[in-house]
């Protein structure tokens, strides 16, 4: 049996002339949450992202194996 998490983080455009604003900002948040979920036996499964309005949307699927279930 697997038990499942989902991370969502979000990251809001800013005026800035650097376009790669939020690929910068979001790097080492993200690199924190996979080392945090691996700390607990996770592995990333799926990710996804959307935008809405000044905002992009992170998603970061994690499972794993439940022992004797």
């Amino acid at each position: 049996m697997k038990t499942y998490k989902l991370e969502s983080l979000i990251y809001y455009s800013k005026l800035s002339l650097d376009k790669e604003h939020i690929l910068k900002d979001s790097t080492s948040d993200i690199q924190a949450k996979l080392d945090e979920y691996a700390q607990k036996g996770y592995r990333l499964v799926s990710t996804d992202a959307t935008d809405f309005g000044f905002a992009v949307y992170f998603y970061l699927y994690f499972e794993k194996d439940v022992p004797g279930a």
